[in-house]
């Protein structure tokens, strides 16, 4: 139970990015005098833990699942009739017949044509949370959020990490400010990035992997002891009989749903990946609650403003609402302010002053509408720009709320003050 996410997706990827944290955190401490021996990794206990992790959260939802008194079924599913289904278990087929149905079959890492797949040193990036070995070269295809997460992982745990990436910039939609800082350091951990790059070809032999490059940044290096795909994931759409219930699936695998997460046949709802872009598990989380609200009968329907993003690398990109690459395609009147963690004492403090938090707020009505943060935990930082956007709050709101000193939350404050002509631990930009 748990899905993409849990199994096989955010949770056993943020257990070993603790892990790529803590040596880092390690080696950086030499500078400030506290030095530690190079780590020696078991394999076994690092892959005992990230199980372990899973397991208590798998097991935790099989409890409530049971004390619910909920019937798990675990199998293949694929629709055969509008109020039907045939799983396929390890005891056979069993047929469930139902009144109304929630789909949330999830999605898969897509398969990018050209490598050879029947090799298990070409991984998606499932097969890179196994952690079968640590290969002293790492190729990593795509240098979305799922690349950069795992590159981070695997250079900690001491593979010489090549990314190459096909747009001109890595996490492409993410604005290009919060992805600098990012990049600078990742730079000095990997073997390279090579961005506008792409693989023409790749052949699997007894020494490697051998990759043929395209574009305007060849890496040198050109055989490598693994290679991780990591273009994107495909939805599960077309893996689920959807026709035979009459469901409607387009061309690339999505359901298409309404404000109530209901599929064009109404007793049928549909959530999460299948259903559309961002695949995040915290937005599947509310169309699920959303679809089982209104399958028990109570009127409701989607309300959220804002959805944010997450990359859990080394630092962290957070960003949620309009963003200034967004603003500027669509002509939007903004107004943008950033707070420099250099200005920061708690920034300093840990040695990680590299980010900042910017603030989007909107020409006119002056109200925050968008927001991102890029350092150490932005992740947890950028709930309280979500809040804003969802509250309809004012710069003042933010600056004028008291927070804790020393901590990285004030940053948004800050940011917040900037925009206010409040601020003082930094010159003004603008009177107020």
């Amino acid at each position: 139970l748990g899905g993409v996410c849990l199994n096989v997706g955010c949770i056993p990827s943020k257990a070993l990015l603790h892990t790529a944290e803590v040596i880092a955190e390690a080696e950086a401490m030499a500078a400030h005098g506290v030095s530690f021996g190079a780590p020696k990794l078991d394999m076994d206990k690092l892959r005992a833990f990230k199980n372990g992790v899973v397991g208590k959260l798998t097991g935790g939802l099989a409890g409530m699942a049971k004390q619910r008194k909920v019937r798990v079924l675990q199998g293949t599913g694929t629709f055969v009739a509008p109020h039907e289904l045939d799983v396929t278990t390890a005891e056979g087929v069993k047929r469930v017949r139902f009144a109304q149905a929630i789909v949330a079959a999830g999605s898969q890492a897509l398969k990018l044509p050209g490598f050879p797949w029947d090799d298990a040193r070409v991984m998606d990036s499932t097969d890179a949370l196994a952690l079968a070995d640590i290969p002293k070269s790492l190729l990593v295809v795509g240098g979305g959020i799922i690349g950069l997460e795992m590159a981070c992982v695997y250079a900690a745990l001491g593979s010489a990490v090549t990314v190459v990436e096909l747009a001109e910039q890595l996490m492409p939609g993410c604005d290009a400010d919060l992805v600098k800082p990012l990049q600078q350091r990742l730079s000095k951990r990997l073997a390279g990035i090579h961005l506008q790059t792409r693989v023409a070809q790749a052949s699997a032999q007894k020494d490697g992997i051998h990759v043929v490059f395209e574009g305007e940044s060849k890496p040198a290096r050109d055989v490598f002891d693994r290679v991780l795909v990591a273009v994107g994931r495909v939805p599960n759409g077309k893996r689920i009989g959807a026709e035979a219930a009459g469901i409607a699936v387009d061309a690339r695998g999505y359901i298409a749903v309404d404000e109530q997460m209901r599929s064009n046949v109404p007793h049928i709802f549909a959530i999460g990946d299948i259903i559309g872009n961002p695949m995040l598990a915290h937005k599947a989380t509310h169309e699920a609650k959303l679809a089982a609200e209104v399958a028990a009968g109570e009127k409701r329907a989607w309300l959220a403003r804002v959805i944010p993003s997450v990359a859990y690398t080394d630092p962290e990109i957070a960003w949620v609402g309009v963003s200034e690459r967004e603003a500027k395609e669509k002509n939007l009147a903004i107004e943008v302010a950033r707070f420099p963690w250099a200005a920061s004492g708690r920034a300093l403090g840990i040695d990680r002053s590299e980010g900042f938090s910017k603030l989007i707020f909107d020409a006119a009505s002056k109200r925050v509408v968008g927001g991102g943060i890029v350092g150490v935990h932005a992740g947890d930082l950028i709930a309280e720009v979500v809040l804003a956007i969802e509250m309809g709050a004012e710069a003042a709101d933010i600056g004028h709320t008291i927070h804790p000193h020393p901590t990285l939350s004030e940053t948004v404050a800050m940011a917040a003050e900037i925009m206010d002509g409040s601020i003082t631990d930094l010159i003004p930009t603008k009177k107020r």
